[in-house]
């Protein structure tokens, strides 16, 4: 879309709205669907003991849960996209809330740790089909000088989910059981269903080739990656076996990544990672922000809630109730902050959002101990929901308001794919440093924690060991807030998008 013709470019994609009808009514069908699927990204980690118990495993196995599930949403992201242009946007969204809605009945029936990680693959995937639709629908039905307010929507939605899964986890871990944090997706689903089939149109469709070889590779390489830091801990940083070791599987993932890269600038005919949309330079920025945010909203509620109810003795929902005034802020700033997207310069609203939200990430490291009232944690949790607010909605319009209707899907697809990356190695890292941690803390335990060894909430641990678990809770905790300044660096370079109301 050029400068000088936003109105022409979204009248013509309008008119696969039957009547010209409002796109608000499709937009709050589908956010239904999307705000379910990201929930289930952090649903888990207030469950993490309740699993650990039930399932009679580690931390390690447990945060597989998380992983699988995020690397199998994360892959599929860059293709879905393009399915989407090809087959329509809300065929594959329908499809892929189906996948992810019986998916979710598996993971509630099983009754081994395997078999739960294998059916959050399952629901990963539906996933990936899910998401890049909705923003395809923001960018082909919304004008683009107004498309903020609709990004305020969907940012708000991805904020307040990623921050409410634990929340929802809480109540159902403490109530029915954790199987519940699965099971409470099937009625959901259903209802998303009849809503997207009734109220999305159909839009027009565009004929796309797909790069299988892209797929493997990319495929392949992250899994190596992600495999390679997450398991790091347990095998001490050496062999795992025979000639294969941590560092051997982390250098061929980075390897296998650098060779996908360079068959995305080779292939001449249709490139899983279209190179040539990173010209746009708030398209780049964008994608190197939420790449930080990605990592580091995952990241850092798994050290949150194993401190609340190792320590802390919390319950499943009390500890959940820790974020709320981070999802309540959160949700109640994000029109403000949608609002000030079609007019304020996406550097400073997401500078100040992204900084907000580190900051409040290292002031609850310095605050994680076995003596701090419960209600001073709430402050740092309150000043994150404030960041939040201020930096989904002002990125997700800015990486996609320069980009020509045609590549609507391929670019949400990217945008998302890197969105679940940084998830993806979020939840590794951040089960590497607990492990990490947890060893130079506490020798005697580590990484090997298993679900007979602790309390999954209600009494607290005795203060010998209570202490240096807090501590290596708490240094877990800079992780995510240091990734979180490559994010402010970052949306710095910001240019004010062409189409935004001066």
């Amino acid at each position: 879309m050029t400068t000088n013709q936003p109105t022409t470019a979204t009248t013509a994609d309008q008119t696969d709205l039957p009547d010209a009808r409002s796109p608000w009514p499709a937009l709050w069908a589908m956010v239904l669907g999307f705000f379910m699927i990201l929930v289930d990204s952090t649903i888990v980690s207030v469950a993490t003991p309740a699993i650990m118990t039930g399932l009679r495993t580690d931390v390690n196995a447990v945060i597989w849960v998380t992983s699988a599930y995020l690397l199998a949403y994360a892959v599929p992201l860059l293709i879905t996209g393009r399915l989407g242009d090809r087959y329509g946007p809300k065929r594959l969204y329908l499809v892929g809330l189906a996948v992810f809605t019986l998916a979710s009945l598996w993971c509630g029936l099983t009754g081994t740790i395997g078999a739960l990680i294998l059916a959050r693959v399952v629901q990963g995937l539906g996933a990936s089909m899910l998401t890049p639709q909705t923003m395809a629908v923001i960018t082909r039905t919304f004008p683009a000088a107004s498309r903020g307010q609709a990004m305020a929507l969907w940012g708000a939605t991805a904020g307040v989910a990623i921050l409410v899964g634990p929340i929802v986890g809480g109540v159902l871990v403490d109530g029915p059981g954790w199987e519940w944090i699965f099971f409470i997706n099937v009625p959901v689903g259903i209802v998303g269903l009849v809503l997207a089939a009734r109220l999305v149109p159909r839009l027009e469709t565009h004929t796309h080739s797909f790069d299988w070889v892209g797929v493997a590779l990319s495929a392949i390489g992250m899994f190596l990656l992600v495999f390679g830091v997450q398991e790091g801990e347990r095998y001490d940083w050496g062999t795992i076996a025979g000639p294969i070791s941590v560092p051997l599987l982390i250098g061929l993932g980075v390897a296998v990544l650098a060779v996908f890269l360079w068959w995305q600038s080779r292939n001449r005919k249709e490139p899983l990672l279209p190179l040539g949309l990173f010209r746009d330079r708030n398209f780049s920025v964008a994608n190197v922000a939420i790449t930080s945010i990605g990592f580091s909203i995952t990241a850092m509620a798994f050290p949150v809630m194993l401190y609340a109810q190792v320590v802390r003795g919390l319950s499943p929902t009390r500890s959940a109730l820790l974020l709320v005034p981070m999802a309540v802020l959160s949700g109640a700033l994000a029109p403000i902050a949608g609002r000030l997207s079609d007019r304020a310069h996406p550097r400073n609203l997401s500078a100040f959002g992204i900084g907000a939200t580190s900051a409040s990430l290292f002031w609850l490291s310095r605050i994680m101990d076995t003596a701090t009232p419960i209600w001073v944690l709430l402050l740092p949790m309150a000043l994150m929901g404030v960041g939040g607010a201020f930096m989904w909605a002002p990125l997700g319009a800015t990486a996609t308001r320069n980009l020509p209707l045609s590549a609507a899907g391929a670019g949400s697809g990217v945008y998302n794919t890197t969105r679940q990356v940084g998830a993806v190695l979020g939840s590794a890292a951040i089960a590497a440093v607990i492990q990490a941690r947890l060893s130079a803390n506490l020798p005697g335990l580590g990484g090997g924690m298993s679900g007979s060894g602790f309390s999954a909430g209600g009494a607290a641990m005795p203060a010998p060991v209570a202490e240096p678990f807090a501590r290596a809770m708490s240094e877990a905790m800079l992780l995510p807030a240091v990734v979180l300044v490559i994010g402010v660096i970052a949306v710095l370079f910001f240019e004010r998008p062409r189409h935004q109301k001066a």
